[in-house]
């Protein structure tokens, strides 16, 4: 099990998530986007708009999504 914060993954808090693998975390952490999406939580939708951008350039995104991925393969076992 490894841990990553919401900010870690590109988002805006401390919001702690723990998975054991990165496709887990990354599905936890779209999950929570879509709660603060719906509240419309000003920092949270100003992160979202920088991943908006990313999406644009497949390649662009594709980069980001395996520097995230190699993060979370770094990180010692919880």
């Amino acid at each position: 099990m490894k841990t990553m914060t919401c900010k870690q993954l590109g988002g805006a808090c401390d919001k702690v998530f723990k998975a054991t693998t990165f496709d887990e975390l990354a599905a936890m952490s779209k999950q929570h986007g879509m709660e603060m999406f719906q509240q419309q939580d000003a920092a949270h939708l100003v992160a979202m708009q920088e991943v908006m951008t990313l999406m644009a350039d497949p390649a662009a995104m594709a980069a980001w999504m395996g520097k995230k991925k190699q993060e979370f393969d770094a990180l010692p076992e919880d």
